[in-house]
């Protein structure tokens, strides 16, 4: 008896759309459209996507486990609000891989991408002097991404997205107003090192911009439910 013909899979489109939402949420955080703990109703983001239920189930469970959503039982899922301890652990554990990663930037380095970091610079600064801040905060982490991408190196390219991503929701949260989040100055002599092919400098350049990033920030622990008003703002 001849076999009967297998039913085409639905996998690869099941996966595009899982991508799709997931990418889709990213950007959005990324560009400080969806702030934190902002509900994420699947059906909402069904409609949107044109993905199934299950489908919007899983893409929210993969940013979950990057630390990017919270789902809370009987609640829903939401945009993850990080504490300070949180920002704290995030800008670590930057400090510990991004050095390492222009390192082998550096090992990689072509005149094209050369050219490529250059242009990205350029969009950088054209956001910059039009006032588009979502726009600025998105190339900024871009940036990161893009000289990560440089590297060659796949695990740290993964983690930094996650990073990137965390970076982006604390910088919501907790950075002053009076301050940039990401000047592109600091972009443009990380940039500079990288063309030199100086891993020192390049380094010192990474870490430096870290640190200027996390002393900006407002990292102060929440104030404890049992506080009066009375207590803060009273003479």
């Amino acid at each position: 008896m001849a076999a009967k013909p297998r039913r085409k899979s639905d996998a690869p489109d099941a996966n595009d759309r899982v991508s799709r939402i997931r990418e889709g949420v990213t950007a959005a955080i990324l560009e400080h459209r969806l702030l934190p703990g902002t509900k994420l109703g699947e059906d909402e983001i069904g409609e949107i996507y044109g993905a199934s239920r299950t489908l919007v189930r899983t893409a929210l469970q993969q940013l979950a486990h990057e630390g990017i959503v919270n789902i809370e039982k009987n609640r829903g899922a939401f945009v993850a609000r990080p504490t300070p301890a949180d920002a704290r652990e995030v800008f670590e554990a930057r400090r510990l891989i991004e050095p390492t990663i222009v390192d082998h930037a550096i090992d990689a380095v072509t005149p094209d991408w050369i050219d490529r970091l250059q242009q990205h610079l350029a969009e950088e600064r054209e956001a910059e002097l039009r006032g588009d801040a979502r726009a600025s905060v998105r190339l900024s982490g871009e940036f990161h991404r893009l000289v990560a991408e440089m590297s060659g190196h796949s695990i740290y390219l993964g983690f930094l997205k996650e990073l990137i991503a965390r970076s982006s929701l604390i910088i919501l949260l907790y950075r002053r107003h009076d301050t940039p989040a990401c000047g592109t100055e600091h972009h443009a002599g990380i940039v500079a090192a990288i063309r030199k092919r100086d891993k020192q400098a390049a380094r010192a350049q990474m870490l430096s911009h870290l640190d200027e990033i996390e002393a900006e920030l407002f990292l102060k622990d929440p104030v404890p439910d049992e506080l009066r008003l009375a207590d803060v703002l009273g003479a």
